[in-house]
């Protein structure tokens, strides 16, 4: 296994200070050590259609591996005060945005059923957008719940969630 913190990165709206949603992706990474949070390693960049399907446009992902000595609980409040400085607002769930970071996995630490934060992320086992990206980040991770792998757990995830890694310098 391979211990430590990993976040989720998405994005399928342009921010008004950074524009496209990689730019904006790759600012909220730059925010994080302001927040206590230090960037280990982060995954290439992934586009996705957006889970559930709809008519919005598609995400741009990734995942990073992160250090801090925040708890999970202050890691996700930092996650979240980064969101809310590059113009995410918060209003239905799945709705379009211009950043989303999600605290997947701190160090395998299980939350109690409703616990918060969540932890493991209750969905990110059954989510290609996450389990491609964390796959190449860091292919001994295992589920600390369900005990499987990234690529173990990508395998089973249904044919209609389309993700695939973008090449250097492209776009979605």
């Amino acid at each position: 296994m391979t211990a430590g913190i990993y976040i989720a990165l998405g994005a399928n709206l342009p921010s008004e200070r950074h524009g496209p949603p990689k730019r904006t992706l790759a600012a909220a990474l730059a925010q994080l050590p302001y927040h206590g949070v230090q960037v280990a390693a982060r995954s290439g960049w992934y586009a996705s259609a957006p889970v559930p399907a709809g008519d919005q446009p598609w995400f741009v992902n990734a995942v990073a591996r992160v250090e801090s000595d925040l708890s999970p609980a202050d890691l996700l409040r930092a996650l979240h005060a980064v969101e809310a400085e590059l113009g995410r607002v918060r209003s239905v769930p799945n709705a379009p945005r211009a950043a989303d970071l999600d605290l997947l996995d701190a160090g395998g630490a299980v939350s109690a059923p409703d616990g918060w934060p969540r932890l493991p992320h209750p969905r990110m086992h059954v989510r290609a957008f996450v389990l491609m990206p964390l796959a190449e980040l860091a292919p001994d991770w295992r589920h600390p719940t369900v005990g499987r792998s990234a690529a173990e757990l990508l395998a089973a995830v249904p044919a209609d969630q389309v993700c695939r890694r973008l090449a250097p310098g492209e776009s979605p």
